[in-house]
């Protein structure tokens, strides 16, 4: 057995202790009993889509796909088989394949709660946001108060700039979870704690991680979100660390390029500069794929490697499959890098048109408009950036920017 495997299989063995493990668990027995039946083999998918969150282990998706199959094979265009593979789409990334499977499932059966969610998940990941509006809306006019439309109403808050709106869909949220679902009710408490540190609200960030690592010991999730704690709180040593615990547990390049820059701002720069080596090789080798990290990857060519052309061209790559703000954002930021303002800053803007509040891009549309030679507008967006977060990783250079312009 090749070391892949049997990390897997030594997962297998753990699972059952876990929400989503003791499903597969169930799952697999249901399956074995009935060998023709439907309905196990989609419940073992779930579940273990839902492993697929708790560990951050992609391999779980593939296994999701390989019992999808099965399942059609024995009930070729089942719905439930459909829904469910719209799910593992979500998971993979595969955002613009998960919006058109859940519009044919949405006209075959049109009072269909999840599916109107999933269709609102791949709209808001693609940038289509009045699309996402209208499905999520439609999801809360079926069932008013269910827990997974406030969570996807929480998300389009956030986006619009309402984080306190936010904060009250999480908290409805998370009170209506049963106490059973112990990752369902750390993953909120995690969302609840990233709302509270992008405003600043460092005391009420680290409760509520503390709060999500209480749940689910160790959560990869809320560890992200304690290191931006203790980031916030100047103890960069610390945020290594759990960062790098995050890492070893969720091995995905995206988490490498967060481990270098806490390392930069640890004062550890030889750590950080091979952080960044591995991060760069490990990133390239899946920019292709739709589970990417091509907007860190475009970042740490602009702000790390300075070769701006490098990370226009990894942002134009994402830009051809999504264009949701972060995205808009990473390639406005690139633009600016290599001298195209005049693009940059329609770009930036297209972006902070739809009401997000997030300080990083508040101080990039900033700089950019000083850079256009536009004062007033520079001034603006970095006093917005201090003032939507003044503990943010970007806020000394902001304030640095906003003496700069008197």
């Amino acid at each position: 057995m090749n070391s892949a495997l049997f990390a897997f299989f030594l997962m297998s063995l753990a699972a059952p202790t876990t929400p989503a493990g003791r499903r597969i668990a169930a799952a697999e027995a249901a399956a074995a009993r009935d060998p023709k039946a439907i309905a196990p083999r989609v419940d073992l998918a779930m579940a273990l889509a839902r492993r697929a969150r708790e560990t951050s282990d992609p391999a779980f998706y593939a296994r999701a796909l390989e019992t999808l199959d099965q399942a059609e094979r024995l009930s070729p265009g089942d719905y439930q088989v459909g829904r469910t593979r719209v799910w593992v789409a979500l998971g993979q990334h595969r955002f613009a394949d998960a919006r058109d499977e859940a519009l044919s499932l949405n006209r075959r059966a049109p009072d269909d709660v999840l599916v109107y969610g999933l269709l609102g998940d791949a709209r808001l990941e693609l940038g289509e946001y009045a699309e996402a509006e209208d499905a999520l809306q439609w999801m809360m006019n079926l069932r008013p108060g269910n827990v997974p439309v406030l969570t996807r109403a929480a998300y389009l808050r956030e986006l619009i700039g309402d984080v306190a709106g936010a904060l009250e869909f999480m908290g409805d949220a998370f009170e209506r979870t049963s106490p059973d679902e112990v990752e369902d009710r750390a993953w909120i408490m995690t969302q609840i704690a990233h709302l509270y540190l992008s405003t600043g609200r460092v005391q009420e960030a680290e409760t509520a991680a503390g709060r999500a690592l209480d749940l689910f010991p160790d959560y990869h999730y809320a560890l992200a979100q304690m290191a931006g704690v203790r980031a916030a709180q100047g103890r960069h040593d610390e945020a290594v660390t759990l960062l790098r615990q995050r890492y070893a547990q969720a091995p995905h390049p995206e988490n490498l390029y967060d481990v270098g820059r806490a390392l930069a701002r640890a004062g550890r720069p030889a750590e950080a500069r091979g952080a960044f080596a591995e991060f760069e090789t490990k990133a390239r080798a899946e920019m292709a794929g739709a589970d990417n990290c091509n907007r860190e990857l475009s970042a740490y060519y602009v702000d790390e490697a300075h070769r701006p052309a490098e990370g226009l061209r990894v942002a134009e790559r994402e830009l051809a499959r999504r264009r949701d703000v972060f995205t808009l954002g990473a390639h406005a930021w690139a633009l600016h890098a290599v001298g195209r303002t005049a693009e940059a800053r329609r770009q930036i803007e297209a972006a902070l048109a739809v009401g997000i509040k997030d300080a990083r891009l508040l101080y990039h549309a900033g700089v950019i408009a000083a850079r256009a030679g536009d004062r007033t507008a520079a001034v603006r967006y970095l006093d917005e950036s201090l003032h939507a977060n003044a503990s943010s990783d970007v806020a000394a250079q902001a304030r640095r920017a906003r003496k700069r312009l008197g």
